[in-house]
């Protein structure tokens, strides 16, 4: 963490009360940053956990009506090399629980186009894109986009978005976007970078479940200060890294 950074832990007593906490702190940076800029930027994660949150958000009795959907540019933090229909893909969960179910824009949502049969051209075009939208705006600090927010889960393994342990994308330094193979599933992911989630000014780490209890332990107190697991290299240059649990998975 740079002196400018910060990291904090907020633990709530269920998966609905920290999904609810989730819900409104979405809400109310979009709110501030287009108040601010005119626009709110956030990369959306995959999984069970950020579904529920993105279903909150859709459900006009928890903020969708609230939430600024016209000014507010979705990304993704990664996707499954898999096309935007595939059961797998993190575009489809996002779409099904929440994009399809709002007022957004089309030209708003901003998916990785997985469905290239080559995952590094995939990768590629993304960075392509987001340079586009982030640079001509003046989104960017020291070469690297500046996410509003960026929704992040964490794996059993201690892998966040798509960077898993002993992947070459761990290493990458210059480029915002990549492929990586995934030997646990014995596959090509497309993700974000260090640097382009580092950037954010705003990480939120979403974890709940008791099967995350373990990695939580060994994340926040074990190895707090020796990082060994990808999530801890998550650190941001000028920002906050909020982490987001439900009481069984601080254990």
């Amino acid at each position: 963490m740079s002196p400018t950074s910060r990291e904090t832990v907020q633990v709530y007593p269920d998966a609905d009360a920290l999904t609810l906490a989730a819900a409104l702190d979405f809400v109310l940076l979009a709110q501030a940053a287009v108040a601010e800029r005119g626009v709110f930027t956030v990369a959306l994660s995959g999984g069970s956990t950020p579904k529920r949150l993105f279903t909150m958000l859709a459900d006009e009795a928890h903020g969708a009506l609230a939430a600024p959907w016209e000014h507010i540019h979705c990304f993704f933090g990664d996707e499954r090399h898999v096309g935007p229909e595939h059961a797998d893909s993190n575009f489809r969960m996002a779409n099904e629980a929440l994009l399809s179910r709002i007022a957004i824009p089309a030209e708003n949502i901003h998916r990785i186009r997985a469905e290239n049969p080559d995952a590094a051209q995939a990768a590629a075009q993304y960075e392509t894109e987001l340079r586009a939208f982030f640079e001509p705006r003046g989104l960017v600090r020291d070469g690297f986009p500046r996410f509003d927010l960026i929704l992040l889960g964490m794996g059993p393994d201690g892998h966040t978005a798509s960077l898993f342990p002993g992947s070459t994308a761990l290493e990458e330094k210059q480029r915002w976007v990549v492929s990586t193979w995934v030997e646990k599933f014995k596959t090509d992911r497309i993700t974000l970078t260090y640097p382009a989630i580092n950037h954010a000014a705003r990480i939120s780490l979403f974890v709940a479940g008791a099967d995350k209890a373990a990695m939580i332990h060994e994340v926040l107190v074990e190895y707090k200060d020796t990082p060994r697991y990808p999530v801890q290299f998550v650190q941001p240059v000028d920002g906050e890294k909020l982490w987001l649990l439900d009481t069984a998975a601080r254990g």
